[in-house]
């Protein structure tokens, strides 16, 4: 498996993982091709995400996809690691993530902030 950065030409592949899992991923606004990470086994892209830099102190990992029957293989993480690592390259003091899959991102030492027990949302109409 290979991790590497995001082409333009690989949006019509993001889009389509991310529409794969519309009660996972409810997305109306995507990153830009260039913050994503594509996941690629023999040549074909099996899995996606974002590193979204929100400011010189926090960024978001987000839009985490992968294949359906990719899944099990270690593309998450590599692709959670990727996402970490340019992260760290970029100085970034804290990566936050919205997810339905806690014990994924808990491998990784993502917490509560200061021990919340809750992320709240409101959406706007």
């Amino acid at each position: 498996m290979k991790i590497r950065k995001a082409s333009r030409a690989d949006w019509g592949a993001i889009e389509r993982l991310i529409r794969a899992f519309p009660d996972k991923l409810m997305q109306t606004h995507l990153p830009r091709p260039s913050e994503f990470f594509v996941a690629l086994e023999g040549g074909t892209i099996i899995g996606c995400c974002a590193l979204e830099v929100y400011s010189k102190r926090l960024a978001e990992l987000r839009s985490l996809a992968v294949d359906k029957d990719s899944q099990g293989k270690g593309a998450a993480r590599a692709l959670i690691e990727r996402c970490i690592k340019e992260a760290r390259k970029k100085e970034i003091h804290e990566i936050l993530t919205i997810t339905g899959e806690p014990k994924l991102f808990e491998k990784f030492s993502f917490d509560a902030f200061k021990n919340e027990k809750y992320a709240l949302l409101k959406i706007l109409d």
